[in-house]
């Protein structure tokens, strides 16, 4: 949410607050539930629009270009995952400009998407990850920086945070974190859980008019619904009832369990939500 944060991203910070950041350009993001560039049947044309989005870049671009910061799966967009074969050509892109590929990790890293990490799925290999929020397993607010080998970040700059950096507690608890996904099954689990949920969301959409779209990959999950400001009175609803979850947008409910959670209580979870989105419906 920092000047430079919001400059890299559509989704949240920029507006009344003056120009982006000196250097910062971004680019739209596919969305295959309203895509900008379409084939011959109307489906999302994502090559066209990757092509178009560097177009544009590469036009207003007045020296070398830096790095390209990408989520594997837009988390505040709405949990819009990214089309096969996206990341790869996005790779390549940097690649032909001399650019880094830099990941952000902090929503979909450390299982969340049933891989450690969500860019495994793509078949890719970035040069930077940084990663966050799960790292610390919920006990303490950890981040991290992570740099593939021979990259040399920092060189003989200090990359200091200075009021939280170098805690003890919070190195124990992300390796805690990650001992516990490797030992305690926590990737399998994701996968598990995840499809259940899934399954119930989809049989929820089914019945439920207010809902146009189900989306997600392990246990991040969004349910997407007609009105812009239904999604509000929901989760007021749904809070009521020991529910608590975050909006993506202004009209999609995001989920994303603990790691740990039990069945009966993900079930649990989507009967409160069907109840309240049933509550606003019509």
């Amino acid at each position: 949410m920092t000047g430079a944060a919001a400059s890299a991203t559509y989704s949240a910070g920029r507006k009344g607050y003056g120009p982006a950041s000196v250097g910062s350009m971004a680019i739209p993001a596919p969305n295959a539930y309203r895509p900008r560039f379409t084939g011959p049947g109307g489906e999302l044309d994502w090559r066209r629009e990757l092509d178009d989005g560097f177009e544009q870049v590469d036009r207003q671009s007045t020296g070398a270009l830096a790095a390209f910061i990408a989520e594997p799966i837009l988390s505040s967009g709405g949990i819009l995952e990214l089309p096969a074969g996206y990341m790869a050509a996005l790779k390549q892109k940097c690649v032909e400009r001399g650019m880094l590929l830099i990941i952000d990790e902090a929503q979909t890293g450390m299982g969340r998407t049933g891989t450690m990490f969500a860019f495994e799925r793509y078949g890719i290999v970035p040069d930077m990850v940084v990663l966050g929020k799960g790292l610390g397993g919920g006990v303490f607010p950890m981040a991290a920086l992570v740099a593939r080998e021979g990259l040399d970040v920092a060189a003989d700059r200090a990359l200091g945070h200075y009021t939280h950096e170098k805690s003890s507690v919070g190195c124990a608890a992300a390796l805690a974190t990650i001992e516990a996904i490797e030992s305690e099954g926590l990737l399998e689990r994701a996968n598990r859980l995840g499809a259940r949920a899934m399954e119930g969301l989809r049989a929820m959409q089914a019945r439920l008019p207010a809902i146009v779209e189900v989306r997600g990959i392990g246990l991040l999950l969004a349910v997407e619904l007609k009105e812009p400001d239904r999604a509000e009175d929901v989760m007021y609803r749904c809070l009521a009832n020991g529910l608590s979850f975050k909006i993506g947008q202004v009209n999609v409910i995001v989920l994303a369990p603990p790691l740990v959670i039990e069945e009966r209580d993900l079930d649990n979870a989507l009967r409160i939500l069907a109840e309240a989105i049933g509550k606003t419906d019509g």
